[in-house]
């Protein structure tokens, strides 16, 4: 097994698909900004995977770690890059 590595994407590359929009949770996203910065940062990278025809990310999972840290001012986010199906 390899262990990813995770790299750092800007937030504006990232693209939240639709089918997120709806389960947003407020509270959960500042629970997290509070432990982002009261531990010193992202512990888990979010989940993306490369879109080369639009020239962007897609979110695969951590809608709410990607939030806490635009709502914290962020401009990059760590990532794994992974190839996941289109549904």
């Amino acid at each position: 097994m390899t262990m990813m590595k995770a790299i750092p994407v800007k937030l504006a590359e990232i693209y939240v698909p639709a089918k997120f929009k709806g389960t947003l949770d407020a509270a959960k996203v500042a629970a997290l900004a509070d432990e982002i910065v009261g531990d010193g940062g992202l512990k888990m990278p979010i989940q993306v995977r490369k879109d080369e025809k639009e020239k962007r990310y897609v979110l695969i999972a951590g809608l709410h770690r990607l939030e806490a840290m635009r709502s914290l001012g962020e401009t990059e986010i760590s990532v794994y890059i992974v190839a996941a199906r289109k549904f």
